[in-house]
């Protein structure tokens, strides 16, 4: 008998052992991780484009700004943070501290480069990209895309270069702007109700929707906290109809919207990870985030749902006749094959191997872009640089890691978790 409760005596105090030893990792990561939101806030007091979203507590905040961005010193502090957190990560007996610590390490290897970036100090394209993005895009030569507009050109109807043979086609589709808000928020409402068929989302979440002007991007979503969206759309240039779907997927459902609201409410309000408060722009996230929103098009509108749906609602909303839609809807399914033409463009740009008049060729003759939008997407790739790579590679990055079965499941668990570059890539 006294063998017996001697025995449960010392299970008893392995078990409380091994719960406060956990207890003090969880405790130490905590405070790396506050460290790590206070650095990124910091940054983001000088860097405007640096913090995409923040919803943490307002007593990580700067309090105070210096004259000068201090570069050394935030250089600094990031290397003594990977170093403590890389320690941190070695010693750990728990998993989910592991994990939370690492990636909290890639994250602060986009921030050193972003630092860098910001004051001049730059890499060539590649490099920049798998320090801030965590991968590097495949690389294509001109003959590839050169085959791609060759399947276009033989797909249209008429004479011309291909380039004015899609604009012609792309015309008959475009949103006259007195129906653009009706066409989007019945788009938006669909695929809200698609995406709720599959996850439940907090009750109170909701969004607002603005249509500006004067910017480099189509579409923009600034997540507020609390489950709540402003979801921005771009009026300088016109808007085709395949662009409601596309948008209202991207930036809402399940796109952007969802993924913050999934990760603010698993992870930061249910487990308290303040680290998730935080989202850097330029950073690994911003990988998922892109390629899972271009993503969730499909998903939420698989096969010829998209084709299906903006023939018997959207094009009778903004006015449009649906003759040569199927002929459009295949046009572009090449077109987004082209879509890594732009990578080229970026990479020749930011490498110095490609001058802008060369560019803005690439652009009209690959992506099909007429010169204004050309023009436009040149603006983008100055401003954000590798971020290109984000919405092509990120997007066949989150479809093979999805693969063909439970794919709502699947893409779930992604937006509800810290998943790593490795885990995509491996």
């Amino acid at each position: 008998m006294q063998a017996k409760f001697l025995f449960l005596a010392i299970i008893l105090f392995a078990s409380c052992n091994y719960y406060s030893e956990k207890q003090t990792e969880q405790h130490k990561l905590d405070a790396l991780a506050e460290k790590y939101v206070r650095l990124g806030l910091t940054i983001g007091q000088y860097d405007s484009s640096f913090v995409d979203a923040y919803y943490g507590p307002d007593s990580l905040k700067p309090k105070t700004k210096s004259d000068t961005f201090p570069k050394d010193s935030l250089l600094a502090s990031v290397d003594i943070l990977k170093a403590e957190l890389g320690t941190l990560a070695d010693q750990v007996s728990n998993d989910t501290t592991r994990i939370r610590a690492n990636w909290i390490i890639q994250q602060l290897t986009a921030f050193g480069r972003r630092i860098k970036i910001f004051t001049g100090e730059l890499k060539p394209f590649d490099e920049e990209s798998i320090e801030l993005f965590g991968v590097t895009a495949p690389v294509y030569p001109e003959a590839h895309f050169k085959t791609l507009i060759a399947s276009m050109d033989s797909l249209l109807p008429g004479k011309g270069p291909v380039a004015d043979k899609f604009q012609r086609l792309a015309n008959k589709f475009i949103i006259p702007k007195d129906k653009l808000d009706t066409v989007f928020k019945t788009a938006i409402a669909e695929a809200r109700k698609r995406t709720l068929e599959h996850y439940q989302l907090p009750a109170h979440e909701n969004f607002s929707l603005e249509y500006v002007t004067g910017k480099s991007w189509s579409g923009y979503n600034w997540y507020k906290g609390n489950y709540n969206s402003l979801i921005q759309i771009s009026e300088d240039l016109q808007i085709f109809i395949e662009k409601a779907i596309d948008l209202a997927c991207h930036e809402g459902y399940p796109g952007h919207h969802v993924y913050n609201m999934m990760l603010e409410k698993n992870l930061y309000r249910d487990k308290g990870w303040v680290e998730i408060s935080l989202y850097p722009l330029f950073s690994p996230q911003s990988l998922i985030a892109e390629g899972s929103a271009n993503y969730g098009i499909e998903l939420a509108f698989p096969g010829t749902e998209k084709n299906v749906y903006t023939r018997s609602v959207l094009l009778p909303l903004a006015g449009l006749d649906s003759t040569d839609l199927d002929l459009y809807f295949k046009a572009l399914a090449i077109k987004g094959e082209l879509n890594y033409s732009r990578n080229e463009v970026a990479r020749g740009l930011l490498s110095g191997n490609m001058k802008e008049e060369e560019a803005l060729r690439w652009l009209m003759d690959y992506t099909l872009l007429n010169k204004e939008s050309a023009i436009k997407s040149i603006s983008f790739i100055r401003n954000n640089r590798s971020y290109v790579i984000n919405y092509n590679y990120g997007l066949d990055l989150v479809k093979k890691y999805i693969g063909d079965s439970a794919r709502w499941e699947k893409f779930g668990a992604l937006l509800s978790n810290p998943v790593t570059i490795a885990d995509l890539t491996k």
